[in-house]
């Protein structure tokens, strides 16, 4: 038997909470220029956090909670039905991932005039590997199937597990370096290959540095883990109080700890440090408890529709939103603006339309930009919002 547990009631809360994560992804991804950024829509350079550092960690912390909901149906049994069902999800997302990579780099491809268009579409040498597709995946299939062994009981230790073995590799490593001998690069280096890596800038200095590198992919899983067990937490009460309750007392344990821990051990997104991993799963955690005593207890709901568009089709949306910056990143047009006479269609929005509207402030015209790339993509979503189409990935 796979499916004789009951259906869990569904909190509206929930896709608020996912809505606001896919919506804030898409944001900080598609400003109008990347020199021209406001302080709290840019990730912290290296140690430290801020408002764009919390939108993914977040995301993770609900699929967590929703693994745990859809494992439910299961009994939490490791039948052929569920591994399988677990295995495909995992190649689907990380495959979608995949391709998102080699889209950007096929469609730069086409620009080059020194390769031909098969060279273009066989451009496999430096295709991105890992990402934030691929580490859903990983996330997903592996703690799916830690879950299911372990079993609730041993899973908050396993977790535990995971952050001081993580913790011990980083201060033997040099994990907290920004530097070559990091033992996260390194293993990314040996493992997947420079061609395939993230290369990061910070303070002029230009490395192949990958944020959802291998390694970093532990505390990921224990990240995820954490949300499952919240999820067990919702459903161990019917009342949305108790919940509220259980939501604010783990989310401010692990919010303290995490600051608490972070004088020897710093908050870094980049490196999914276990400090962040507790700090950004205690404020989810927190957010969570808030959403559903405003949403689901107070009922204040009109004020959220518009991120529950997101949150109903949360990863295809993602990729949509993804997909369409790539397409107008590349597609070029007549500008006189422009020294080569050609930019992009995303540069022409931005440059011809946007920064007159913002009176010359290249920074607010950056916003504007990003404003309106999520409102053209939750235009989208809201068509299958209304029409009740559900694209699961």
């Amino acid at each position: 038997m796979t499916n004789s547990a009951p259906r869990p009631k569904r909190l509206l809360a929930l896709d608020i909470l996912r809505g606001i994560t896919i919506a804030g992804m898409i944001l900080v991804n598609n400003p109008g220029s990347w020199g021209h950024i406001y302080a709290p829509l840019e990730h912290a350079s290296w140690n430290g956090l801020t408002p764009t550092d919390l939108v993914f960690p977040f995301f993770m912390f609900i699929m967590g909670i929703s693994t745990f909901f859809s494992l439910k149906k299961f009994n939490f049994e490791l039948t052929g039905s569920c591994a399988w069902k677990i295995i495909r999800r995992t190649i689907v997302i990380f495959a979608i991932g995949l391709g998102i990579a080699w889209l950007s780099l096929f469609l730069r491809g086409l620009h080059n005039d020194e390769i031909t268009f098969w060279e273009a579409v066989l451009n496999f040498d430096h295709i991105r590997i890992l990402g934030v597709m691929p580490r859903l995946a990983l996330c997903y299939g592996v703690g799916s199937f830690i879950a299911l062994l372990c079993g609730k009981k041993a899973l908050p230790w396993v977790v535990v597990g995971l952050l001081v073995v993580y913790a011990i590799i980083l201060l033997t490593g040099d994990g907290f370096a920004f530097a070559s001998h990091n033992v996260i690069a390194r293993v990314d280096r040996a493992v997947l290959g420079e061609p395939h890596m993230y290369a990061d800038t910070i303070d002029g200095v230009t490395l192949k540095f990958d944020p959802e590198g291998l390694l970093s992919t532990i505390p990921s899983i224990a990240h995820m883990l954490i949300g499952f067990l919240c999820g067990g937490l919702i459903l161990s009460v019917k009342d949305n109080n108790l919940r509220i309750n259980k939501l604010f007392i783990v989310g401010t344990i692990l919010t303290f700890a995490g600051f608490l821990l972070d004088f020897g051990m710093p908050i870094n997104k980049k490196i999914w440090s276990p400090t962040f991993v507790l700090t950004t799963c205690g404020l989810a955690s927190s957010f969570l408890g808030l959403l559903i005593w405003i949403i689901d207890i107070k009922g204040y709901k009109k004020w959220c529709r518009f991120f529950e568009s997101f949150g109903i089709n949360p990863l295809f949306m993602y990729v949509f939103g993804s997909v369409l910056s790539i397409i107008i990143s590349n597609i070029r047009v007549a500008y006189s603006g422009a020294e080569s006479g050609i930019i992009s269609l995303k540069g022409w929005i931005y440059q011809a339309v946007l920064i007159p509207v913002a009176g010359g402030d290249l920074t607010l015209a950056s916003l504007f930009f990003a404003l309106l790339f999520v409102f053209t993509v939750w235009c989208v979503g809201y068509i299958l919002y209304r029409n009740k189409i559900y694209i699961k990935i």
